[in-house]
C-alpha cells in the first residue's frame, strides 16, 4: 500500500486572468481602454493637476488620434449612451490641443479630424464681446 497523496492540480494564474476577461463585456473593455487614452492625452496636454507644467504636443497629438480611431471603430457596438461622453472627452481634448499648439493645423488636419471631421468652438465657448461689432452699410 501507498502513502500518496493527492493534490489539487496548480491553478494556472494565466488561465485565471483569461477567465477574467472573459466575463467582462467589451464595452467595458473598449470604454476603459478610451479612458486611458483621454487621461494620458490630458496629462501631455499640461491638463493634469499635478503637472500642469508637463506639455507634450505630440505624444497628446498620438493619443488623440488612437482614440478617435478607438471610437470611430467602435461606435457601433459601443451605441449611443457608451459613446456620446467618450465622443465629447475626445471633442474637449482636440480642442485643448488647438488651444495650447502655438501652429494651427490646416483645417481637417488636427488630432482625430480624420475620423472626426473638422472641430469647431461651439458658440457658448467663444468669446463674448462687449461692445457690438459694426455693421457695414
Amino acid at each position: 500500500m501507498s502513502d500518496q497523496v493527492s493534490t489539487p492540480p496548480a491553478t494556472d494564474p494565466l488561465s485565471t486572468v483569461s477567465r477574467d476577461i472573459a466575463e467582462v463585456p467589451s464595452v467595458e473593455i473598449i470604454s476603459t481602454a478610451a479612458l486611458h487614452l483621454m487621461s494620458a492625452a490630458a496629462v501631455h496636454l499640461g491638463l493634469a493637476e499635478d503637472l500642469p507644467e508637463h506639455r507634450d504636443l505630440d505624444e497628446a497629438r498620438s493619443l488623440i488620434d488612437a482614440l478617435a480611431g478607438l471610437l470611430d471603430a467602435s461606435a457601433p457596438s459601443l451605441g449611443h449612451h457608451h459613446a456620446a461622453p467618450l465622443r465629447d472627452g475626445l471633442r474637449s481634448l482636440q480642442l485643448a490641443f488647438k488651444e495650447a499648439s502655438t501652429i494651427p493645423d490646416e483645417p481637417g488636419t488636427g488630432p482625430g479630424e480624420k475620423y472626426t471631421g473638422e472641430v469647431h468652438p461651439t458658440a457658448a465657448s467663444r468669446p463674448q464681446y462687449t461692445k457690438p461689432l459694426p455693421v457695414a452699410e
